[in-house]
């Protein structure tokens, strides 16, 4: 449905605006200059039509009526000033405008030439150019053979598959190229922007290796009409016997088409615009050669063409070498042999020694083109496969077997040079149909590309089929079998068979066939290497950016080099043949993924999904990929295994080392959606136990340049994933995020830098928040997205907070703890993690040691068998010390911890470490009063600072109250100031405070220790003895992490226990489980 869209004029309630120019200028002037308008920070984004000046912005507003949207003019500009950049679009390709700026880079002095408008309509710009590329060598040289082999039925067969599979191709490629704008490099361009730079780069130069071997195909078929029809007699290899004919062919073969590919390359290289010039004259001998076997086919069915074929029994005979189809015959009464006897006989005697076949069986003539109304089309409907070196026969006719059949390789018989089967032959045939994307590749230069490219390309698709159907049909009937299954015409001597059915001379078709193959092959060479420039201009493929670049004019000279070193390849194989099949298998992928990229964007309804060609559907699209994957492995399974196997390196280099690029694809698309699905999925119930990972969370600190104080941390969570489920790397920023905008990016870039340099796979979180305890809260609790979540929180121990005198870093620490098991997160923290092994270390012989104390869901038995699965960890033995009491038995407990381990399939040494009941020693107390000392002096320190606080408020209350009097006299009041202390109160409280202070100097000397904190220190004081004992030269030490105080007061204490416990030992991981079971033993 359309829409109306109505220009509503808004007055301006100015009498003149030539009055006001200049005043209105000046006062933008003095705004520019005194107040700019800084917008929302954020970038402007390029479009293909917006280009701003700042000669534009001055106008952009002019005038009152739109003063309310002035600010925002700079990213959102008038509505009046985009349809005017619209109006004056130019619809350049992406390779023009590559090509005008490496005239800029290299040639700064020159001046552009002003662009032309596209003008191109549907049938010049579309339909010509793909009825050029489809039709070929294949229809000249290899279908009348390919219908004689499989037969009307089969051939017909073999039609309808391929040219569905292209029909269903453009049907795909049409709703792609209206979908937008379509650059230079045609169907690369379009898989790369739908399906990503890695499959589009994989099939881009898969289709790029089709377009080079489809030049050696067209450059062979040249050749072969060269040699084989027109100048035979310029063979440079000669075959002395027969059976040497197929190898002489073939180096021949290699010499003429090495000669003509480096003459045609020299003709791209020079003059490529000859070549596009030159494009409607080849066009003109194809279409001219068509209407010829048409007209000779219309002709056959009232005056047949004489073209006869000379039978020996049911045997077809070469008649290269002999005039008349006799073996003998009456001259002047007297009987002599012919030419033909002297090739089957060791001499013209009449007695002479003939082949036993020869003798057995008589010569018989038939018409090689018995015409539309003989009904040699029953003979034809059904194929006739054979070995190679099978002869060619006449079912039809009688025929005496020879007992000896060893010589007829060395007999003038038409046989088969190859093996032939249906599949060989649909990957002989596919190449005729390929050339549909001739129209895509021209989108730049239509008048109307969203109209022109759907009707141009699937009406020539529908006309080139029409014509290969006819084609099969009027073959079989028009055609004897034998004749049509002679693939070098050598039994209507030498003659192209589609030829001799041309009217009104062979010759039309010889040389029409000649300067098709030879435009075809010119059109592959010039468009190959510019597909490859597209390709390398792109950046996706590292090595091969060196053929992005060309002569000033942006001609790409190093990639026609190589297109020429890889066409080379398929002319050494010399054989049209064995080359037909290889480019198949290439452009059938390319087909392939079109089809894909295009059901992809349908079912994912991406919004920019608007194609204006309507008639598509998913279903069709996937028909299509179907389609062609199916006739891949039909034509040749190991060829399309080989062809994968290249498009898979091609794709996985692309990913491993390819520049990234954000093209919107559909592979995008594809993964938010299978993302979606699964976090919802996820979302439904918890992972069941046999399924728990540790899905991190790392908290991070930032130094004063916002890069990482821990890098270790990193290694640490790498070696314990091992790029296993979900890492989430997090800070925190004091302050407001529109504040600290800016500092939030740059933290998140240091971060992400260093999770590359460590290999830490993951995402990055950076908050800003007013505090950092409640940045690092925020964090745990929405950290993630759906059933995507931490589980597990890994952390620093905080090593300076004795020395620092400020309780903040601790006290976070503390309530990072306790906001962990509140949230049921397991807890990991790394004791001097700048000492933990990087990932390019390798640990020796030497042990993790967990010691196991309580109970909290197996966390402590996981871990250590995670790490060792790292290179890092993995010759690391791991031992289990567990704790046991007075009355516990310690035999019975190993016994049981064994066997305990063993259910769980874990290696891993055991010992039971006894701690008896003793008395609570002096070091203890005293270490415990301490720590008590040290809390109270603290406070006390912390009141002296509230008293200084307090005396300066004072201070600056009074100079507040007395700049104000003299400012104001009259206005001076207490409205005015406000004193938050004043001097009789002031001294009252610190009096007080002194005191107190006093007194509490006096507490701290007379105190006695808290019994709980005595029997707290005396545990972390024997915990630390023996872990001490055992463990001081392990790897790394697992320990169980206690619990902080449910009294805040004690805080303090708190970090001193877990100082004390972890004293004298080197690397530690205090663990702390989420409060569920994350080991089993069950399968």
């Amino acid at each position: 449905m359309p829409t109306n869209f109505t220009v509503v004029p808004v007055k301006d309630g100015r009498k003149s605006r030539e009055d006001d120019d200049v005043d209105d200028n000046n006062v933008f002037r003095e705004e520019d200059e005194d107040a700019p308008f800084p917008g929302d920070g954020m970038p402007k984004e390029s479009s293909p039509f917006i280009n701003n000046t700042d000669n534009d912005k001055g106008n952009l507003y002019d005038g009152k009526n739109m003063a309310l949207f002035e600010e925002e003019m700079d990213s959102n500009p008038m509505v009046s000033s985009l349809l005017n950049k619209l109006a004056n679009y130019t619809n350049l390709t992406q390779g023009v405008k590559e090509h005008e700026e490496a005239d800029d880079d290299e040639g700064p002095a020159k001046t552009k030439k002003p662009v032309k408008s596209p003008a191109l309509g549907t049938l010049i710009g579309v339909y010509l150019p793909c009825l050029q590329n489809i039709l070929g060598v294949i229809l000249f040289l290899r279908l009348t053979w390919i219908v004689g082999t499989a037969g009307i039925m089969e051939s017909l067969a073999i039609v309808v598959m391929t040219c569905s599979c292209t029909m269903l191709t453009a049907i795909s490629m049409s709703a792609i190229a209206t979908n937008g704008v379509v650059p230079a490099g045609g169907s690369y361009y379009m898989i790369s922007r739908s399906l990503g730079p890695e499959f589009g780069g994989a099939v881009g130069l898969c289709f790029y290796l089709g377009t080079t071997f489809a030049g050696s195909m067209y450059i062979l078929g040249t050749i072969e009409i060269l040699l084989t029809y027109i100048v035979p007699s310029a063979a440079i290899f000669k075959a002395e016997k027969k059976e040497d004919e197929a190898e002489a062919l073939l180096n021949n073969m290699r010499v003429y088409g090495t000669c003509c590919l480096t003459l045609m390359s020299l003709v791209v290289f020079v003059g490529v615009k000859y070549v596009n010039k030159l494009a409607l004259v080849f066009l003109a001998c194809v279409i001219l050669s068509i209407l010829a076997i048409y007209a000779g086919v219309i002709k056959t069915a009232f005056e047949p063409p004489d073209f006869p074929i000379c039978l020996l029994g049911n045997r077809t005979l070469q008649n290269h070498n002999f005039d008349q189809c006799l073996k003998t015959m009456e001259v002047d009464n007297v009987t002599i042999t012919t030419k033909l006897w002297s090739l089957f006989c060791d001499s013209p005697d009449l007695n002479a020694t003939c082949n036993e076949y020869f003798t057995l069986n008589n010569v018989t003539v038939i018409q090689g083109i018995p015409g539309l109304t003989s009904g040699v089309i029953r003979d034809n409907i059904w194929g006739d496969y054979g070995p190679n070196g099978m002869l060619v026969e006449n079912k039809h006719q009688a025929s005496e077997p020879a007992a000896d059949t060893s010589q007829d390789i060395y007999m003038p018989y038409v046989a088969n040079d190859i093996t032939t089967f249906f599949t060989l032959l649909v990957g002989i045939y596919f190449p005729s149909v390929t050339g549909i994307m001739a129209g895509s590749n021209r989108s730049g230069d239509l008048r109307d590309a969203q109209k022109s490219i759907p009707i141009g390309t699937i009406m020539a698709i529908a006309t080139t089929t029409f014509i290969y159907i006819s084609s099969v049909i009027l073959f079989g009937a028009c055609i004897e079998g034998v004749v049509l299954r002679d693939k070098f015409g050598d039994s209507v001597k030498g003659n192209l068979v589609i030829g001799i059915l041309a009217w009104p001379s062979p010759w039309v078709i010889v040389i029409g066939s000649f300067f098709s193959c030879c435009g075809a092959g010119l059109q592959s060479l010039t468009g190959a290497p510019r597909l490859l420039q597209a390709i390398a201009r792109d950046g996706i493929v590292p090595f091969l950016q060196v053929f992005g670049h060309g002569k000033a004019n942006g001609e790409p000279t190093w990639a026609l080099l190589l297109t020429g070193g890889i066409c080379e390849i398929g002319i050494l194989i010399a054989s049209l043949d064995a080359v037909a099949p290889i480019l198949s298998m290439f452009f059938l992928m390319c087909y392939l993924f079109v089809n894909l990229a295009c059901a992809l964007q349908t079912l994912l309804r991406t919004p920019n999904w608007r194609p204006r060609f309507k008639f598509y559907h998913w279903a069709l699209s996937f028909l299509g990929a179907s389609l062609c994957l199916s006739l891949m492995f039909i034509s040749s399974w190991y060829y399309a295994l080989v062809a994968m196997l290249i498009a898979g390196c091609i794709y996985k280099y692309i990913e491993y080392r390819g520049a990234e690029k954000e093209w919107g694809d559909g592979i995008n698309g594809l993964s938010l959606n299978a993302a979606r699905y699964a976090l919802i999925r996820l979302e439904e119930a918890p992972p069941h136990t046999k399924n728990w990972r540790p899905q991190m969370l790392l908290l991070l600190n930032l130094d004063s340049d916002h890069a990482v104080k821990h890098p270790r941390l990193l290694s640490f969570c790498t070696q314990l994933k091992a790029g296993k489920g979900l890492t989430i790397v997090g800070s925190v920023l004091e302050g407001t995020y529109m504040t600290k905008e800016a500092e939030v990016k740059k933290a998140e870039q240091n971060i992400k830098s260093s999770m590359t340099t460590e290999r830490t796979k993951g995402f990055c979180h950076v908050v800003a928040s007013s505090n950092l305890r409640d940045g690092f809260s925020h964090l745990i609790q929405t950290a993630g997205l759906g059933g995507m979540k931490h589980n597990t929180v890994l952390m620093a121990w905080p090593g300076t907070w004795k020395q620092s005198n400020d309780p903040v870093s601790w006290k976070n620490f503390i309530e990072t703890v306790r906001e962990t098991t509140a949230a049921h997160q397991a807890l990991l923290v790394a004791k001097n993690v700048d000492s933990f092994p990087t990932n390019a270390d390798r640990l020796g012989q030497g042990t993790i040691d967990v010691w196991w104390v309580v109970h909290d869901g197996g966390l402590l038995m996981l871990l250590p068998f995670l790490l060792r699965q790292h290179k890092v960890w993995r010759k690391c033995k791991m031992r289990i010390f567990t704790v046991a009491n007075m009355d516990d038995n310690s035999i019975q407990m190993k016994k049981d911890l064994q066997m305990f381990l063993y259910h769980l399939r874990l290696d891993a040494e055991v010992e039971v470490v006894e701690m008896h009941d003793s008395d609570i020693s002096a070091f203890t107390y005293e270490k415990t009063l301490v720590m008590e000392q040290r809390s109270q002096m603290l406070k006390q320190m912390q009141l002296s600072r509230t008293e200084r606080e307090r005396e300066a408020q004072l201070i600056h209350d009074r100079n507040t109250a007395s700049h104000a009097a003299l400012n104001d006299k009259a206005d001076a009041g207490p409205d005015r100031v406000h004193m938050t202390w004043t001097k009789d109160k002031f001294l009252t409280e610190r009096n007080r405070n002194r005191a107190e202070a006093s007194m509490g100097v006096r507490d701290i000397f007379n105190m006695k220790p808290n019994q709980s904190n005595v029997r707290r220190m005396h545990t972390a004081v024997k915990l630390n003895e023996v872990v001490v004992n055992k463990s001081q030269g392990a790897h790394l030490v697992l320990l169980n992490m206690p619990g902080p105080p449910k009294n805040r007061g004690g805080d303090e204490n708190y970090m001193e226990f877990l100082e004390v416990l972890l004293e004298g030992l080197n690397r530690v991981l205090l663990v702390r489980g989420g409060g569920r079971e994350v080991i089993t033993i069950y399968s």
